[in-house]
């Protein structure tokens, strides 16, 4: 079955950096786009990053700057680079695929993705 398995979350104090890690399994398409999301207690789920095979990326606002996306698609594997984190940064994150769909498509809308995982604890402390 696919299974989309994040790595990497952890507590910070702010102006710290952590790198998560995504790795998907179970599926071999030829392109999608995967993207990372989060969510806050007592708040919507909401995108912040998101990249599909060709490279092509989209940011949140409130991560322009501090935030990188990349994937290596020979391993499967997607990469969030956090730096500068921020007490607002706090949630858990969620690694996202969707098989066939450019980022243009799909974005940073929770609704367009079909793979998901359980999701890494960030935490960020003032």
């Amino acid at each position: 079955q696919v299974q989309l398995v994040e790595s990497g979350g952890d507590s910070v104090q702010a102006g710290g950096s952590l790198t998560l890690s995504c790795v998907a399994s179970g599926y071999s398409y030829s392109y999608d786009c995967m993207g990372w999301f989060r969510q806050a207690p007592g708040k919507e789920r909401e995108g912040v990053a998101a990249i599909d095979s060709d490279g092509s990326t989209s940011y949140a606002d409130s991560v322009k700057g501090r935030f990188t996306i990349s994937r290596d698609n020979a391993k499967n594997t997607m990469y969030l680079q956090m730096n500068s984190l921020e007490p607002e940064d706090t949630a858990m994150y969620y690694c996202a695929a969707q098989p066939w769909v450019a980022v243009y498509i799909a974005g940073l809308h929770p609704g367009r993705y079909m793979f998901w995982g359980q999701g890494t604890q960030v935490t960020v402390s003032s």
